[in-house]
């Protein structure tokens, strides 16, 4: 039976593992925190990623965790709608709505199927070369700072600041009236349902490098927004919004493989937040690369080609795209005529 290591234990390498359990591989998986990290809110998944899921038998059970998304617009601070998030299309071409779940919910449905005795947790990664000889396969899922890229994929391409803070929370017991987004000079807000009776929202701001502010600060950016808007960061609880500095990876990888060893998700294709893709991707990653390995069973270098030319341009189109659609909904300045061009788009 062929082995694979596993480097990280979020949404792309429990899926690889899975995914590579169901074609006979043995699987270990390492994971770097003491616990697999569970936290975070709302997720989107589209029409491809519920298929991928489902080929793994796990449809059913996503359908009960998830709620549909199906229709949402954009708005100027002070109200005025300027176009439609292209969900209606979405669902149109793929035949199903958009689903939302929060990533503590889909972690919780990708362990139920991880047996726990292949998860180690707490492990730092000291012999990037002793684990190539004694795996068949190494899969770097360990997020933008991965160490298997480090190790294997040299100090090119690295983490870079986006120049943008993402702020995330949820309120209980809240449904707007709409859902979507509210673009303005320099940052914007986000609503979304996450499950029956909870909102997710989500404030990507352009902070300089190094420059911490406070959810206070983060108050006072959006008061005078239309309404809910300041009173769901008013409800906010300091103790359990999330704030991260948002990274991508430049300059792309020129492979995301190399020898018997593949990157997924993060590690490979690090993507600004604008379109929700992230976690999206990195399960399409972990499936494509079962499948790669299932049609090359005598070759592991052959399937991790067949992966790469697969996932690699498609990946990096999404990641451009994204970088795109941040700078223009965040942008600082001709806002004026960004918004007259969103009005004429047809979304």
């Amino acid at each position: 039976m062929r082995s694979a290591l596993i480097v990280g234990a979020g949404v792309g390498g429990l899926t690889a593992a899975i995914a590579l359990r169901a074609i006979g591989w043995k699987v270990s998986i390492f994971e770097r925190w003491p616990r697999v990290v569970a936290e975070g809110t709302a997720l989107g998944l589209r029409p491809d990623a519920q298929a991928g899921l489902a080929a793994l038998k796990l449809g059913e059970r996503l359908r009960e965790r998830t709620v549909p998304y199906r229709w949402a617009q954009i708005r100027t601070p002070g109200g005025r709608r300027l176009a439609d998030l292209p969900l209606g299309r979405i669902e149109r071409r793929g035949g199903e709505p958009v689903r939302m779940l929060s990533r503590v919910s889909l972690i919780e449905l990708l362990l139920e199927e991880v047996d726990p005795e292949t998860i180690s947790t707490g492990v730092e990664i000291t012999d990037p070369a002793g684990l190539r000889a004694e795996h068949d396969l190494v899969i770097g899922a360990d997020g933008v700072r991965s160490a298997v890229r480090q190790a294997f994929f040299g100090p090119g391409t690295r983490p870079r600041y986006a120049g943008i803070v993402a702020w995330r929370g949820v309120v209980e017991g809240f449904e707007p009236q709409e859902y979507g987004e509210t673009w303005g000079r320099g940052q914007m807000f986000g609503m979304t349902p996450q499950a029956p009776g909870v909102t997710n929202w989500y404030a990507p701001v352009r902070t300089p490098a190094g420059i911490r502010e406070t959810l206070d600060d983060l108050r006072a950016r959006f008061a005078g927004w239309h309404d809910p808007i300041p009173r769901v960061l008013a409800a906010a609880d300091e103790g359990t919004v999330l704030r991260h500095e948002v990274h991508d990876l430049a300059p792309p990888l020129a492979s995301y493989v190399t020898g018997n060893v593949a990157l997924i998700g993060d590690a490979a294709h690090a993507m600004t937040p604008a379109l929700g893709q992230g976690a999206c991707q990195a399960l399409l990653d972990a499936i494509e690369l079962a499948a790669c390995l299932r049609d090359h069973p005598g070759d592991v270098e052959q399937a991790l080609r067949a992966y790469d030319a697969k996932r690699r341009p498609a990946t990096q189109r999404i990641v451009t795209a994204s970088r795109w659609m941040t700078r223009l909904a965040g942008a600082d300045r001709l806002t004026g005529p960004r918004n007259a061009l969103m009005r004429l788009l047809p979304m």
